[in-house]
C-alpha cells in the first residue's frame, strides 16, 4: 500500500530546493518526491511505509524550522 505525503516548506533557492531532494530521497521506503507550488511550496513525497515525521524533523533540523506535516494518505 502506497503513501502520499504532503509537507509544506519555504522553497527559498535551488540550493534549498537539492537540500529537500536530498533528505527526502534518502528515506526509507520513498518512490517519487515532487515540488506543488499552489499558493504554497508543497514537497510531495510517495512510497510504501515511510516515516513521514521523521522525514519531516529532517528537513526541519537540516533545511527549514518551518517544515509542516500538512497530509498523509494511503491509496
Amino acid at each position: 500500500m502506497t503513501q502520499k505525503i504532503v509537507i509544506e516548506i519555504p522553497l527559498h533557492c535551488a540550493k534549498c530546493k537539492r537540500k529537500i531532494l536530498g533528505i527526502c530521497t534518502i528515506a526509507d521506503g520513498v518512490t517519487s518526491v515532487s515540488f506543488e507550488r499552489e499558493g504554497k511550496d508543497r514537497v510531495v513525497i510517495k512510497g510504501e511505509d515511510v516515516d513521514a515525521a521523521r522525514v519531516t524533523q529532517c528537513l526541519r533540523e537540516k533545511v527549514s524550522k518551518y517544515a509542516r506535516l500538512v497530509s498523509v494518505a494511503r491509496d
